[in-house]
């Protein structure tokens, strides 16, 4: 291997190196995320927590749209 390679494999190597620790920073930083704003320390448990909010999401929407239905009939609208 010649000197040239050497020192392009060496940038290479630090790039690589510098991208690791800013992945890392950013990992850190989602994950206290994750525990202060959701209270999960885990994806698992971000992810059972998200379907629960859409199944209360579901529910919610229903009971409007019985709500509206409702309110269209006695109104006449």
């Amino acid at each position: 291997m010649e000197q040239q390679d050497l020192l392009e494999l060496k940038e290479k190597i630090d790039q690589a190196k510098e991208k690791s620790s800013e992945l890392k920073g950013q990992l850190q930083g989602l994950t206290k995320e994750l525990k202060d704003d959701w209270d999960c320390t885990t994806i698992k448990q971000a992810e059972v927590k998200v379907q629960d909010m859409e199944n209360k999401i579901t529910a919610l929407n229903e009971k409007i749209n019985t709500g509206v239905s409702k309110l269209e009939e006695e109104y006449d609208v």
